[in-house]
């Protein structure tokens, strides 16, 4: 019986250490450091939007690129035009909207699309689309000031997918024109298209050239954010295949990146090679698989922009590209309300002025009295 009570009690000295540390750790805890999870629960309820834009001239593979990245099909009623309507056709916005959601997550993708850039000969028709842009500034600065501020949409377009033809010897007058509108507006990310036309070694040398016209034009695309060390490995591995090289000056500000422009290809089709079924073409030489990164960058492409970046395309274009639309709206208002002050005062003492000159009532001088005036003026006070 004392040998029993004895191990309780050894037991019990055991055990008090770990349950006062315990309730001391609960007495500790306060309980912000679930915020993160608490935002995360209300941002899934709430989804997320985004909103892509694709530009380039006809034939590029724009649509098949879209449908290949977020694997949906958004060109179901799409009619192809011959050859004397392209010709007539000007430049249009067309938008196209769809929902998606994995593993719960829900997108509302936005994508815009400019059927008729670059088709005409003269090639100056970027003004529709730099007005779109402004629109959408305009709209989402009237709501943000308005009275009702709860279900704001937000239909900024976020980033702009630009499709450079692989068929030249770099950046065309309309490409660097196109880009110098637009990229103070949105952020630009170049694409060189149908990369299956090209050898690896012409894709290189292409790059390096567009990439160096880039930097003498002072056009300014999307720069990649530094990587904090406190990134999860998947983060760092993405981020480090997306900068593989900085240049020699190891300046993000002044060069781009050496996987910029991305050479990318789109297919919708399952082709068989090595056994496995995967997206790609199917040439007689051979079979260019999208997903392969030594056949293309289209998994850099779609890893940059869904799985890694999208948030901070989202946030430069709230913080940079809207707000200097925002300060912009602001000084031309604060500088339209000083000058209406200013006629308005140059107005008011302009009609005192002619109030004054133009008096119903003839204002005349005081006349001083003479010496028979006062002594009447006297004898009038004695009677």
């Amino acid at each position: 019986m004392d040998a029993i009570m004895l191990q309780e009690k050894l037991v019990e000295r055991l055990l008090c250490p770990r349950v006062r540390t315990a309730r001391q750790k609960e007495k500790q805890y306060v309980g912000f450091a679930t915020l993160p999870n608490q935002v995360h629960r209300k941002s899934v309820k709430k989804g997320f939007d985004f909103t892509l834009m694709v530009a380039g001239e006809s034939g590029m593979g724009k649509s098949t690129l879209v449908n290949s990245l977020f694997l949906t099909d958004l060109y179901k009623d799409r009619k192809l035009l011959n050859a004397e309507e392209r010709i007539n056709q000007t430049v249009e916005i067309i938008k196209h909207t769809v929902d998606i959601e994995e593993k719960g997550v829900k997108l509302k993708l936005t994508i815009v699309d400019t059927p008729g850039f670059g088709d005409a000969v003269n090639n100056n028709d970027w003004k529709p689309i730099t007005d779109y842009i402004d629109q959408q500034f305009e709209q989402y600065f009237r709501d943000e000031s308005g009275l009702n501020r709860k279900n704001i949409q937000d239909n900024r377009v976020h980033c702009c997918l630009y499709f450079i033809p692989p068929f030249g010897h770099g950046l065309r007058p309309v490409d660097v024109e196109f880009m110098k509108a637009l990229h103070e507006k949105v952020n630009i990310i170049p694409l060189i298209a149908k990369a299956d036309c090209l050898t690896p070694t012409e894709i290189k040398k292409l790059k390096d050239r567009i990439r160096e016209e880039i930097d003498k034009f002072g056009i300014k695309v999307y720069q990649f954010p530094e990587c904090d060390s406190d990134e999860d490995e998947e983060f760092k591995q993405l981020d480090k295949e997306l900068k593989a090289n900085w240049g020699q000056n190891n300046n993000p500000s002044l060069c781009v990146q050496e996987c910029t422009p991305f050479a990318v290809i789109g297919s919708n089709t399952v082709v068989e090679a090595r056994g496995q079924r995967v997206r790609g073409r199917l040439y007689p030489w051979g079979i260019v698989e999208v997903e392969n990164q030594s056949h293309c960058d289209f998994v850099k492409l779609r890893n940059m922009l869904i799985r890694s970046h999208m948030h901070d395309l989202k946030d430069v274009t709230c913080d940079v590209h809207y707000e200097n639309y925002r300060a912009q709206c602001i000084q031309e208002m604060t500088r339209f309300v000083s000058l209406c002050e200013k006629e308005s005062d140059e107005e008011k003492s302009k009609l005192a002025q002619d109030n004054r000159m133009e008096s119903p009532i003839p204002i005349l001088p005081l006349s001083t009295p003479d010496a028979d005036t006062e002594k009447l003026i006297k004898m009038k006070d004695e009677e």
